[in-house]
């Protein structure tokens, strides 16, 4: 069992994790976005386990919900932006699949 400040303290973590993500999508810098996505992973994984011993005050559910908010708007953001790639991925690969296919069955006979 945590406090409240555990509670805020990790959905904080969240929170900035989420808007650095979002900012490497923005810059196209996709290679520490799997980084950040496990640690998203493991606070979840804390913001889970840490159930405060006191009930909320109204100022920290008021600051748990904001942080939520801005959590969605970034993950909303960041999805507008990651989907596409990974559809132009996932295309490419299926052209890379479908060309191995026809060179291998028009690779000349040895």
């Amino acid at each position: 069992m945590g406090s409240a400040n555990e509670v805020l303290h990790w959905y904080g973590q969240l929170s900035d994790t989420v808007k650095r993500m979002l900012a490497l999508a923005r810059a196209r810098q996709w290679e520490r976005l799997p980084e950040l996505d496990t640690q998203c992973s493991t606070i979840m994984d804390q913001l889970r386990a840490v159930e405060p011993r006191e009930q909320l005050g109204a100022a920290e559910r008021e600051r748990v919900r904001e942080l939520v908010v801005r959590i969605r708007s970034d993950q909303d953001e960041l999805t507008g932006i990651v989907r596409p790639q990974m559809t132009r991925l996932m295309r490419r690969m299926e052209q890379l699949r479908r060309q191995q296919e026809v060179n291998r069955a028009y690779r000349p006979l040895s």
